[in-house]
């Protein structure tokens, strides 16, 4: 996928000049996406309520039309998220000596919170509602490394960028 062409086509902001970062610093790119992540947790928190809550309540109507609306987050918003991630943001990390195991960990949760997203997609009931507990919190778990650990160490790194690895990346800052 191209990253000039194709990110402007999507863009309904000032950012798709290429020229220049969306964000004039490290600082500024972290609170970003740290917003954009306890946007998403707050809606995945929401979407896994009301499936258990369908379930717990024996509407069955409800549970799954709660199982789909959670399947679609999960398949529009979270994979997206993830695999935008994982080049420009992990990538420069990964090269480095300090960050290579931590970004071979925070791909591994990737592989395990889209296995339970495939999981979901067949399961009901009760298996569907412990699933979307579990995304939720693994997603949950995820960001906490992301934004205490990760992110902070690519601010820190003056060889890498967070606000440079993210421009442009919507999937990422939300923007």
């Amino acid at each position: 996928m191209a990253h000039t062409d194709d990110g402007h086509a999507h863009s309904h902001s000032h950012s798709h000049a290429h020229s220049h970062s969306a964000f004039d610093n490290d600082n500024d790119a972290l609170a970003a996406i740290e917003e954009h992540h306890t946007h998403m947790l707050h809606r995945v928190t929401a979407l896994s309520d009301a499936l258990i809550a369908a379930v717990a309540g024996g509407d069955g109507g409800t549970a799954y039309d709660e199982h789909a609306n959670l399947v679609a987050w999960c398949e529009d918003e979270l994979i997206p998220h993830a695999v935008a991630e994982e080049g420009p943001l992990y990538g420069p990390a990964r090269e480095t000596p300090e960050g290579r195991l931590l970004v071979e960990g925070m791909l591994l949760d990737h592989r395990t919170i889209i296995g339970l997203v495939e999981e979901l997609r067949p399961a009901e009931g009760a298996r569907a509602a412990a699933l979307g507990l579990v995304i939720t919190r693994a997603f949950a778990l995820h960001l906490r490394k992301e934004n205490e650990l990760l992110f902070p160490y690519i601010a820190r790194n003056p060889d890498l960028s967070l606000a440079k690895a993210v421009a442009g990346l919507e999937e990422v800052v939300g923007q």
